[in-house]
């Protein structure tokens, strides 16, 4: 069965994250438990493919939603299943509200992760996890838009790979403007405070 070798993303959402701490000294408190980011990336928007019904699909489809946009894979040994069991749990905790958020999967290792495999993977943990999966070009785009690094390596045996994504987590509004980021994907009390908010129904 071939090994997987998964590494963190020092990516340039790391530097981000600095800056927003900097800025964010400057002002006085907000009502966020995570890293507040309103207005400093773009909305969300993409092409990908779902793998609830393999049809193509765009952020269009979840307007009227909290969006929790996640970067991994199936094979991944700890930290993917680990965030996304932790999601299911706010999700859970959120009652009613849970509703009006979806948890969007994306898988870096679209080669392996078949829609079949995805579907399989997304539906152990939450109805409300959707994978996506999209061409190279596709997850390269999506993947730029957000600053977030990843690749899937083969090793000298040509069987085993080494896999890297950023594990931030990426959280838009209903109307899908980017709001918050999610850097420690264990604090799930935090992640639950901040999302009942965003996924208040609308007045």
């Amino acid at each position: 069965m071939p090994k997987h070798i998964h590494k963190f993303a020092a990516s340039s959402v790391a530097t981000l994250l600095i800056l927003v701490a900097v800025v964010s000294g400057c002002r006085q408190a907000d009502p966020w438990h995570l890293v507040d980011m309103e207005g400093r990336l773009p909305p969300l928007a993409f092409n990908m493919t779902s793998a609830t019904d393999g049809k193509p699909v765009t952020a269009d489809a979840f307007r009227g939603k909290v969006v929790v946009l996640e970067f991994g894979y199936t094979s991944c040994p700890e930290i993917c299943p680990t965030t996304l069991f932790n999601l299911s749990k706010v999700l859970h905790d959120l009652g009613d509200r849970a509703q009006n958020v979806v948890v969007l999967f994306v898988t870096v290792d679209p080669d392996r992760d078949t829609a079949e495999v995805l579907k399989q993977y997304a539906g152990y943990f939450s109805p409300q996890v959707i994978g996506l999966r999209g061409t190279p070009n596709q997850l390269a785009s999506l993947a730029r838009r957000y600053r977030v690094a990843y690749s899937v390596k083969p090793l000298n045996n040509g069987q085993d790979f080494e896999v890297m994504h950023t594990t931030t987590l990426f959280i838009f509004d209903q109307s899908g403007d980017i709001r918050l980021l999610a850097p420690n994907n264990d604090d799930t009390a935090a992640m639950e405070h901040d999302l009942r908010v965003l996924a208040a129904p609308a007045s």
